[in-house]
Parts: structure tokens; C-alpha cells; sequence
């Protein structure tokens, strides 16, 4: 059995029909751009995902009301008014897992400055705020305790709102603005987030002490939400231990009764859109191997015509000493051929798609090497395995039986 010989016959049976091969390629060669492509922007989606909520804020927890029910109608936790200050003080002064506890309240509404107006959210906080969600002042300072303390008004802006009202690359710190009719100092310019992979734009926000939110935009005394960072990753899950028994406390709540605030971890966030792109990643990826399964009947569909076309020629090689196992030999390697050579230029048109789509798009695309090196493997077991049965047929053909064939 001369491996050499069996190659250069399969491979001058292919360039005997040339446009024929290529169309039986073509199946796998969509099949194997497809899953590289999709399998690409599963991975980059997943790692824009865990970006952005890195970018949130480092070991952050978060605490919002549970839901309410009056006279046996569910409310929401958005009429919840079981969050307080206190609450906020009892987290800082007993929960040594938490480094930074900050109160939250946010409103929507229209920021003006002379004839310009942009509409954007208010987010209220104290001076530990900022350090909680990774902002940074480019320009400018923060508020201090006093001034937090005191409902002063001022504020620091985004990037994206100090564009619109000022102009873009103008520094507005020091300069006054109002939202919703109040007027509020400028004190600094936050540092350039950038959109989240949700598509909003994190540096259109106005970040001010969360009493002159309360007090001056809102008109309520509770607060919305308590966000927290945790002294590290390792010690969220004691933190978030800490924080329920404090809060329980806190809230007079007996053993049998269930909590009225809900706590979330960053790392549950992550957690949770983790699993949800990998099922998505999964979901693109099976879709695209449909292509792949295509392309391998296709195999099977162009090897037993083949074996059809060449009967006489298989029977004048079995009568001269050409043994069965030597032809279905001769046969698998065309089949694999065909299935390796579309695999490999499938590879290649998928990494070109991909960074097509990464540029043209501006979708985040990560094309992982184990997703190149299982779509090669799967060609070759694809190969083998659409190519077998054709050649095995051709190998028990009868010589007599064969040559007789017209």
C-alpha cells in the first residue's frame, strides 16, 4: 500500500473536476467561517460583558428594598421606602468586611446651560461615591463630607454631558448649570468611561451629594439604593453575610420573618451574564455547525457519485491486484481532502470575517485558538466520517461486476 501513490490518484481525481470539488467544499468552507465567526463574537461579548461590570465598580454590593405589598397588591421595590441613612451609618460602623458605603438616589432630567440642554441622569452619593463605582476627576475635585452634609449644590459632570453643553474638549469646571431649575457649581469633570456593553453611555451622568438630590431634585428622605465595596473579592461573600445580618437589625426583623431589602454582588452580576453569553456563544456556535453538518452530507452526496462515475475504473484496478482495503483507502482521502482543504480556507475566511466585522461593525470579536483548532478537527472527523460509507461501497465492489458496469 503505497500512501504516496493513493494521495497523488486522489488528489488528480479532484483536479479532474475541479468546479465540482469546490462546490462540495463550499459547505464546509461557510460551515467552518461560520462557527470561528460566531464563536468570535460570543467570546468578545462575553468578555465586553465582564468589562463593564469590572468598570462598575472593584468588589461592589448593592443593596435595594425588597418588594412591598399593600392590602395584598404587589408594589415593587421602586415604592419602597425601607432604605434610610441609618441604615447606612449601621453598615459602616459594623461591617468590617466593607471598606466604602455610600447612599444612592438618581434621577432623570434635562441639564441646561444657556441656550444648550441635554437630557441625563443624576446620581446622588456621598464623598466615598466615587471610589465605589471607579470614577476618577480629570479636572476638578470632589465634593467633600461637609458639602455632602450640607445638600450643597454641586456637582461633578461626565465627559459626554460636558460636550454637549460646553462644547467638545472645553473644561467647564467652575462654571454653573442647572437641572430641573436648580442651579448647581461645576467642581469637576469626570475621567472617560465609554459605552457598557448594554450600548449606554457612562459618561452621560451628573454625579452630586446625595442630600441635594433627596432634598432639592426628588423631594423625598429615603434613599434608593446603598452600594458598598467589599475589602476584596474573597471577602464579598463575608461582606454580604455582614451586611444582612446588620440591615436585619437594623429593620427590627424577627427570625420568621423574610427581608425586606435584596442584596446583589457584583460577582453575582457576573455570574449571572456569564452564563447567559455562554448560552448564547453555544446557541451561535450549534447554529453555525448546522453548516458544518450540510457540507459533510455534501461529502457523502459527491463520493458516491464519484464511486458511481469511476465503477469500471475500480473494477480494472481490483482485477490487476488492487485490494479493497487500498480503494476504500484511495476513497476516504478524497473525502478528507475535500473536507481539510475547505476547512483550512474556512479558517482563513473566518478570521477575515471576523476582523470585518470587528472594524466595519465595531462589534467586540475575540477569535479564541481552541475554536480554530476544534473547527479543523471536526473537518477531519467529518471527513472520515461522511467519506467512509461511499468508499467502503467502492471497496466491495465485485471486479467482474464492475467492469461489466456502463
Amino acid at each position: 500500500m503505497n500512501y504516496n501513490n493513493l494521495l497523488k490518484v486522489a488528489i488528480n481525481a479532484l483536479k479532474r473536476n475541479k468546479f465540482r470539488a469546490f462546490l462540495t467544499m463550499l459547505g464546509i468552507i461557510i460551515g467552518v467561517a461560520s462557527v470561528i465567526t460566531m464563536l468570535g463574537i460570543g467570546q468578545g461579548s462575553k468578555k465586553s460583558i465582564q468589562d463593564s461590570i469590572s468598570s462598575m465598580g472593584s468588589n461592589m454590593l448593592f443593596v435595594m428594598p425588597g418588594n412591598m405589598r399593600m392590602g395584598g397588591v404587589q408594589q415593587g421595590n421602586t415604592s419602597s421606602k425601607k432604605l434610610s441613612l441609618a441604615d447606612v451609618n449601621a453598615l459602616s460602623a459594623n461591617c468590617d468586611a466593607l471598606i466604602a458605603v455610600s447612599p444612592e438616589v438618581r434621577g432623570s432630567g434635562q441639564a441646561v446651560y444657556g441656550s444648550e440642554n441635554w437630557p441625563t441622569t443624576i446620581y446622588g452619593g456621598n464623598e466615598d461615591y466615587l471610589d465605589i463605582k471607579m470614577w476618577s476627576v480629570i479636572s476638578g475635585r470632589n465634593f467633600t463630607d461637609k458639602e455632602a452634609k450640607g445638600s450643597a449644590k454641586v456637582c461633578l459632570i461626565g465627559r459626554t454631558v460636558a460636550d454637549e453643553l460646553f462644547g467638545e474638549g472645553v473644561d467647564p469646571t467652575g462654571e454653573s448649570m442647572r437641572f430641573k431649575n436648580i442651579p448647581f457649581k461645576i467642581i469637576g469633570v469626570l475621567k472617560e468611561k465609554g459605552q457598557n456593553s448594554f450600548g449606554d453611555d457612562q459618561d452621560n451622568v451628573i454625579i452630586a451629594p446625595y442630600t441635594t438630590v433627596q432634598k432639592r431634585i426628588l423631594a423625598q428622605t429615603h434613599i434608593q439604593s446603598i452600594i458598598m465595596s467589599a475589602k476584596s473579592a474573597e471577602a464579598s461573600a463575608l461582606a454580604e453575610e455582614q451586611v444582612e445580618e446588620v440591615l436585619r437589625t437594623t429593620h427590627k426583623l424577627r427570625d420568621s420573618e423574610s427581608n425586606d431589602f435584596e442584596i446583589r454582588s457584583q460577582e453575582e452580576l457576573a455570574s449571572t451574564m456569564t452564563s447567559i453569553t455562554d448560552v448564547l456563544t453555544i446557541l451561535l456556535g450549534a447554529i453555525a455547525g448546522i453548516s458544518l453538518l450540510v457540507g459533510g452530507i455534501g461529502i457523502m452526496n459527491i463520493m458516491y457519485v464519484s464511486v458511481t462515475e469511476r465503477t469500471r475504473e475500480i473494477g480494472l484496478r481490483m482485477s490487476i491486484g488492487g485490494r479493497g482495503a487500498d480503494i476504500l483507502l484511495q476513497f476516504l482521502i478524497e473525502a478528507m481532502l475535500l473536507s481539510v482543504i475547505g476547512g483550512l480556507l474556512g479558517i482563513l475566511i473566518g478570521i477575515a470575517a471576523s476582523k470585518i466585522v470587528a472594524s466595519v461593525l465595531s462589534w467586540p470579536v475575540i477569535v479564541m485558538a481552541n475554536s480554530v483548532v476544534l473547527s479543523f478537527v471536526v473537518c477531519a472527523v467529518i471527513g472520515i466520517f461522511f467519506g467512509w460509507y461511499p468508499a467502503r461501497k467502492a471497496s466491495e465492489l465485485d471486479p467482474i461486476e464492475a467492469l461489466r458496469y456502463e
